[in-house]
């Protein structure tokens, strides 16, 4: 009886707090995904849900077993964590909520009409025609975090995405070729961004600085990066800090489109 009055005395609040500690679990498990760390993270919220039944069924001894696990263990989660607690602050600060439609629509119970403007096809074929002639490129699209803390490495600039400027952009004899470019909606924010590299990664030897700070900027964003091999001609895709396979450009150019959304 006392577990069913509790059930009636359930609020709007509690309704609230159910679904953002819901929303909150699912953002955290955005970021762990498809990495080591979701086996961490799954087995951590296996132990809590034993540590609440045992907590229930007033089991003692396991519930301080597992309790002084968990308080202790708070210390060790914070190291292992390290790389995805600092993307996700860091994904909270530069939220750009001015497209918070992109941003709501991350969680699918709140999906809204809201898409990105950027031409990914344009980028592409500027990405076939630099990889034709073996120039190399990086570009970086912005998605819901602001990149606009890395604008201050380069030079800003706010002109409309188009096959020609990306081109004469990374141009050898161009002065801004140097760097990589960020585009948002269409518009490249800046270029010869500075970007941070990447060097914990076992990348194949073919992959130099370029892609190794594609590899940094996705794994600390949730941005995407494009890299254009100078040496082989060959274009490189990272999302999430890691290399995606694709069979063509027309594949990479529908993946890149869904991963805007």
């Amino acid at each position: 009886m006392e577990i069913f009055d509790d059930l009636l005395k359930f609020t709007v609040i509690d309704i609230i707090d159910v679904v953002l500690v819901a929303a909150l679990l699912y953002y955290v498990y955005k970021l762990v995904k498809g990495t080591v760390a979701i086996n961490i993270f799954i087995g951590i919220v296996i132990i809590y849900l034993i540590y609440l039944v045992t907590e229930t069924l007033q089991m003692k001894m396991l519930s301080k077993i597992l309790g002084g696990f968990m308080s202790v263990g708070l210390i060790a989660l914070i190291v292992v964590f390290q790389q995805e607690i600092r993307k996700f602050l860091l994904m909270v600060g530069s939220t750009n909520f001015s497209k918070r439609g992109k941003f709501f629509k991350q969680f699918k119970f709140l999906k809204t009409e809201t898409e990105n403007e950027t031409d990914v096809d344009v980028i592409i074929s500027a990405c076939n025609k630099m990889s034709a002639s073996k120039t190399g490129a990086l570009i970086v699209l912005e998605h819901n975090n602001n990149l606009d803390f890395l604008t201050t490495t380069g030079d800003a600039m706010n002109i409309t995405v188009t096959q020609p400027i990306i081109e004469s952009i990374f141009f050898k004899n161009s002065p801004l070729h140097d760097g990589a470019i960020i585009i948002s909606n269409n518009i490249v924010k800046a270029t010869r961004v500075i970007l941070p590299v990447n060097n914990d990664k076992n990348l194949p030897s073919r992959f130099g600085l370029r892609h190794r700070a594609a590899v940094g900027i996705t794994e600390k964003t949730d941005a995407l990066a494009l890299a254009v091999s100078e040496e082989t001609g060959q274009i490189a895709y990272f999302k999430d800090g890691e290399f995606v396979m694709f069979n063509d450009t027309v594949e990479l150019a529908e993946m890149i489109k869904k991963d805007l959304t």
